[in-house]
């Protein structure tokens, strides 16, 4: 169990390594909950819970004139998906398994699995919520029209990838200061609150407003999903280059801090903890 196998080619080692990928996934998924339907539905009403309390606080502030001319509940849920993605792959990423973790002592694990695994299965748990939420309201509400559907999933999965390139520069970070990792992690996840921009559209805010939200990479895939998914809106205070790259760029650093991390860490750090 502790010997690392030998693979004769390289066809064979990414086989085996995405098999591993495969099964740490499934274990992953099932930690929250051991019915996987079961947590599908607890995500779901999760996602649900947080349209209906949006939906709330802009009947009563009377803010439904800032929407899109459209259908406003989809209005809602292109802001919710994509925040509700980016924070759960931030925060799975985070959460996942470290070099000191128990699970590290077995030979064909490694931390690039746990990070692979956690990755994967938050995009498979989200984007499956945000099928059934939207297949159950077009059946038994009212039909949707997404404008460009693959544009607006594109955007879900970019707003899950900068999730994944944040979370993977504090996962570097954490086995060196896991207090101030937790601390930053909180905070940054908070602030998407406002800063990620799903109650209002960048089109509507002034120069001096844009400035401090058009930092946040989320802030422009809601922005962009937004533009593919309704007719009447043309974002053009947002970008798709500005979160991939960044997102990119915080992959490859993020990635380079665990190597480093990795040679380094020793189980001795959380010994008293």
């Amino acid at each position: 169990m502790f010997v690392q196998k030998k693979y004769k080619s390289p066809a064979n080692s990414a086989f085996a390594l995405m098999t591993l990928i495969y099964h740490a996934s499934v274990r992953h998924v099932r930690r929250t909950h051991g019915n996987p339907l079961l947590g599908l539905i607890s995500n779901v009403m999760q996602t649900v819970l947080f349209v209906a309390v949006f939906y709330v606080m802009f009947e009563i502030l009377g803010l439904r004139g800032m929407a899109i001319r459209g259908d406003f509940l989809l209005y809602l849920m292109t802001g919710i998906f994509l925040f509700i993605t980016h924070n759960k792959s931030l925060g799975a990423i985070v959460g996942s398994e470290g070099p000191t973790s128990p699970m590290m002592q077995h030979a064909p694990m490694n931390t690039i699995v746990a990070i692979s695994a956690a990755a994967i299965s938050t995009l498979y748990i989200q984007i499956l919520s945000v099928f059934v939420i939207l297949l159950v309201y077009h059946v038994a509400f009212t039909p949707i029209t997404i404008e460009e559907p693959v544009g607006a999933m594109g955007m879900v999965i970019l707003a899950w990838f900068s999730g994944v390139a944040i979370g993977l520069l504090l996962l570097a970070l954490k086995p060196w200061a896991p207090g101030l990792v937790g601390m930053i992690s909180t905070v940054y996840q908070r602030a998407n609150m406002i800063s990620s921009g799903k109650m209002f559209l960048a089109n509507t805010l002034p120069g001096s407003m844009l400035a401090l939200f058009d930092w946040n990479p989320l802030f422009h895939a809601i922005d962009q999903a937004r533009g593919f998914t309704f007719i009447n809106y043309n974002p053009h205070f947002s970008s798709i280059t500005y979160p991939l790259y960044l997102s990119l760029a915080l992959i490859i650093i993020g990635l380079m801090g665990e190597f480093y991390t990795r040679k380094h860490a020793s189980a001795s750090w959380f010994a008293g903890k």
